[in-house]
Formats: C-alpha cells, structure tokens, sequence
C-alpha cells in the first residue's frame, strides 16, 4: 500500500536553489504541495587565496574536516584548478594513487614526503559528496553537528594540525574546542551564504496568500537568520517582543495562523528560539531524510485525519 502521507500539506522548502530538488522529490514523494523559495544563496569567497594557500599545504596537515556538501564542491573545483592538487589530497588512500594514475602526471615532492591525511566529514551527505570523489572519510561523528565532530577527534589531534573548511559565517565550536585540545587549526572560507534579494517578495506573497504554506522548513542556522532577513522591514515580520508577549495567534501576524516550523535538528531549533520562533518540528536524525520523516510522522498523521 502506498500512502502519501503528506497529500495536500503544502510546504515551503527555502534551501539553496541548486539544493532544494532533493527535499523537494522527497516530500513530492509523500504527495506534498512543494514551494520552492530559496532563503540563502551561495557565493563564492571575496578570495579564494586563503583557500589556495591551504590546498597547496595540504600535506602539511594531518586532519582535513569538511563539514558540508558546499565546501566538499568548493574544494574540489579549487583543487581542479591547482597543479597536482587532486592527487596529492589522498595521500596515503587509494585516491591518490588512482588519481595519479588517470592523470598520467608526477606528484608534487613536498606531496609524496608528507604525511598521511585524514579525513572527517559532519554528515552522510557530505561523506558521500567526499567519497564520489575517491577519498576515504575515516570520520562521520553519529549526530551531525559539531559539538559532535570534537567529541570524535578531541582525543586524536593533540599536536596535530587541522584544517577546517567552511562557509564563512559559521559557529565557532569546532575550531575553540580542538585547539583546546592542544590542536593547530587552520579556518578557510570556502563559500559564504547570502540572503536571495529575488526571494524577497516572493515569499511575501507566499505567506499572504490564503493558500499559504502550511509548514516551512529550516534546514540551517542560516536559513533562519535569512528568512528573517526577508521579512525585514515588511508588515509581516514579528518581532522577539511580539512573538512572546501578543503570541502567533495575534490579529497582527494572522500570515502565521496554522503554519507548522520544521527544524533539522537542534541546533537550527536554537536559532528559530533564538530569534522567538516556535519548533513545531525536529528531525531526529539531521539529515534531509530525517526531516522528511519527521513531517510525515507529525504533519502526515494530521493530514490523514483531514488536519492538514
């Protein structure tokens, strides 16, 4: 028996918009009504010379961490771009003898005497964007953050030297913890999210119609932070005051009435507190699939009984 536990939910998904289609299929899938409008858009760094630098070193360095599928992309086209660089990032893995194989060309000196990298990775899909591209992941931690990362490592980079790669506004925790732990950490921008101007009155116009989505989700801090960003200075953005003291049911924010906020995981649902939003939902596994479930375990069961 196929049920499509989502039929008629209309839900608004603000991902990236070369990100959404995944989301979105899944949630087709349960016969939801998709609205696809991006609340972040990602761009390149100001400069990618920081990023270079590192690359170029990677044989310095004796853990590489990873902790998203954009990052895995920026590196890689970087790498493309820089002589030798794909095939020294998997020393000691079969990658690096593969790559220098296919490529038919010398590796770099300071690559063939440097030591071996490893690699970690927050998240099946980053893993998985890392792994399509022949590089062995020792390291998933089992809850995809990162006070989870510094829990798989803390004990492993005494003396060691880390590089992170990243978005350019992104939490601190990882970076604070292991240099407590005695590690040398390098930090690179490899991307950065912006807020989408063009989604701007789109979404507006989302939230005021009377078929307006029924739940939004939130796959990042990011996402948050830039939906708020969208709303900003219109009639339809409560402020921290007036979402606790007047409530979502007030007369001045009626756009609200029966719309569902589906968080990823906890430390999204932080943001969407912090900023004086409710968290109807929480995936238990932080992932795209574990969001998708947890709408159709809540929002699903309701629907089915005409609550949608």
């Amino acid at each position: 028996m196929n049920r499509r536990l989502l039929s008629g939910v209309r839900v608004l998904v603000g991902r990236a918009r070369h990100q959404a289609s995944g989301l979105s299929a899944e949630l087709r899938k349960q016969g939801a009504h998709v609205i696809e409008i991006p609340f972040i858009e990602i761009r390149q760094p100001r400069s990618f010379k920081p990023l270079d630098k590192a690359l170029k070193s990677l044989g310095e360095y004796d853990w590489l961490i990873l902790t998203s599928v954009n990052g895995v992309e920026a590196m890689w086209e970087r790498l493309g771009k820089l002589k030798g660089g794909r095939a020294g990032l998997g020393e000691g893995h079969d990658f690096r003898r593969a790559q220098s194989r296919k490529q038919n060309t010398p590796l770099p000196a300071e690559t063939s005497r440097s030591k071996r990298l490893r690699v970690a990775a927050i998240g099946p899909a980053t893993k998985r964007a890392i792994e399509q591209r022949g590089i062995k992941v020792e390291v998933v931690p089992r809850e995809y953050v990162a006070e989870s990362v510094v829990r798989s490592l803390r004990r492993r980079v005494k003396g060691k030297r880390v590089l992170l790669i990243r978005a350019k506004i992104a939490r601190d925790v990882i970076p604070r913890e292991l240099r407590q732990a005695g590690a040398h950490v390098d930090v690179v921008e490899a991307y950065e999210t912006v807020v989408p101007r063009s989604s701007r009155s789109r979404l507006r116009g989302a939230l005021k119609n009377s078929r307006r989505p029924n739940v939004i989700t939130f796959t990042s801090s990011s996402t948050v932070r830039n939906f708020v960003a969208l709303l900003g200075g219109s009639s339809l953005q409560p402020t921290v005051h007036h979402q606790r003291s007047r409530g979502w049911g007030s007369p001045h924010h009626t756009w609200i009435d029966g719309v569902q906020f589906a968080s990823i995981g906890p430390i999204t649902s932080a943001t969407l507190h912090e900023l004086g939003f409710p968290v109807h939902i929480e995936a238990k596994q932080y992932t795209i699939p574990g969001l998708v479930d947890a709408l159709v375990k809540s929002v699903g069961c309701s629907s089915a009984h005409g609550k949608p």
